[in-house]
């Protein structure tokens, strides 16, 4: 099934690398305009290579230049909030500052950029669309991963609000809760044998997730066919959570 966004918008955070880039590519191959919305200007100078997009560098964690950069980005028809970081403690010595950095981007930023690309949605009268990266890991505990995990429960609490309080205005917020994905970051960080073996054990599908595999629920999420779906999670996570 083909999704089409011609003559819409969308922006997307953390389209630099990894699931934002594949995502900035599949719905540029689908007709969308990109906004893409990275820390590194590099990362966006090459994305501007492969796909026409707009760009725009911010680092998220900044509460202000993340409302700069969503005010930035100008009117849209639909967001993508994929920016997220990890940083891995055990957590006896997960510290302040990795906790707030890490709800700073994965979660605050969500909200910040929502807030005001909606506000000017309601202001249009536009019935848009949110899709919020989230993780099964927000389901399902990983060691050294408090900071990570609790972001990713957050995040998928705050969808819930949103799709509450902005049902009414004709707006659908989402999640979506990936497993291991295999970016370049991805493939790097699970190609031990010792380390996948027993995450793999635990998806009945037999695999990991692709960046492509993502982006087209991402695609499905924000299309018209998914227009009575808003206020939940949904796992791309070839039956991890159902074990």
């Amino acid at each position: 099934m083909t999704f089409r966004f011609d003559h819409q918008r969308v922006l997307v955070t953390g389209a630099g690398k990894g699931i934002g880039r594949q995502i900035a590519h599949t719905l540029a191959l689908s007709g969308a305009t990109v906004v893409a919305l990275s820390r590194s200007a590099d990362d966006l100078a090459r994305l501007r290579e492969e796909i026409p997009c707009e760009t725009i560098a911010c680092d998220l964690a900044d509460a202000d230049q993340a409302r700069a950069a969503a005010g930035r980005a100008g009117p849209v028809d639909l967001l993508v909030n994929n920016a997220g970081i990890s940083v891995p403690q055990p957590f006896l010595e997960t510290t302040a500052d990795a906790f707030d950095r890490t709800m700073a981007v994965n979660v605050r930023a969500a909200l910040i950029v929502s807030q005001i690309v909606v506000r000017d949605w309601i202001a249009r009268r536009h019935p848009g669309a949110i899709v919020n990266l989230s993780s099964q890991a927000s389901r399902a505990a990983l060691a050294d991963h408090a900071s990570y995990c609790a972001s990713k429960g957050a995040l998928d609490a705050l969808t819930r609000v949103m799709a509450l309080e902005l049902g009414p205005h004709g707006i659908r917020v989402n999640t979506l809760n990936p497993t291991v994905t295999l970016t370049p970051m991805g493939e790097m960080a699970w190609s031990d044998p010792a380390k996948s073996a027993p995450m793999l054990a635990k998806i009945p599908l037999g695999r990991f997730a692709r960046p492509e595999d993502i982006a087209d629920a991402v695609a499905f999420l924000l299309s018209d066919r998914a227009a009575m779906i808003s206020g939940t999670s949904v796992p791309v996570d070839g039956g991890f959570l159902a074990t």
